[in-house]
């Protein structure tokens, strides 16, 4: 197959879209076709986005952004923080596969930020994740003392998700330097599982010093 052939914007504008069919009841579900599944298979993938979400199974992204086979090259971790393999996959649909968006998407009510903001006893490995997202709860907390608690779980889970750009720059050379030559963009969202529709929080404030 070709390269997804369209720039950062437009890809975003494609995924935009794509969530107010969503919204709307109006999925026009591209690409689910038993010819697309062939040609994806025999011609390879390019996919137009690339997707750094959390695992929650009421966040099925390819089905949030009306997309199908093909499309989307999505990543899903609890919590959607940033790790070595994390960021070695997006590294890889931006490098090899030449995907010029990168979108971190969170979303409200989310079980792993939730716990970290409670303060919640985690075991085993979950303690990793935690340690991950509790620095974005601690800056959240910080910034919004007054909030009550399910609106301050939401500013965590916004806070985590400018973490996980944060981390995805600052750990990866490849991905500043796209995002530095204008190749790719990177931008954050927050999806609302009870509208189904996603805030769009755009690019990291401190993107131009990050990608110096």
């Amino acid at each position: 197959m070709e390269k997804s052939g369209c720039t950062p914007d437009e890809a975003l504008n494609m995924l935009r879209e794509g969530n107010e069919r969503f919204v709307a009841g109006t999925p026009e579900h591209p690409h689910v076709s038993r010819e697309r599944q062939s040609l994806t298979a025999s011609q390879g993938q390019k996919p137009f986005a690339a997707v750094l979400s959390c695992s929650d199974s009421r966040v099925p992204v390819e089905l949030i952004f009306d997309r199908g086979i093909g499309d989307l090259f999505v990543v899903r971790v609890a919590g959607n923080v940033v790790g070595n393999s994390e960021l070695a996959s997006i590294e890889y649909a931006v490098e090899h596969l030449g995907a010029p968006l990168v979108a971190v998407l969170g979303h409200s009510q989310c079980g792993a930020v939730t716990a970290v903001v409670k303060e919640g006893l985690l075991s085993g490995n979950l303690r990793a994740i935690a340690r991950k997202i509790l620095p974005a709860v601690q800056d959240a907390k910080r910034d919004n003392p007054d909030l009550a608690e399910e609106q301050l779980v939401l500013a965590c889970v916004k806070s985590n998700v400018w973490k996980a750009v944060r981390d995805a720059l600052d750990a990866s050379e490849a991905l500043r330097h796209a995002v530095k030559s204008a190749r790719v963009k990177v931008v954050g969202g927050v999806y609302d599982l009870r509208t189904g529709g996603v805030e769009w929080l755009g690019p990291h404030a401190e993107q131009d010093r990050l990608c110096r």
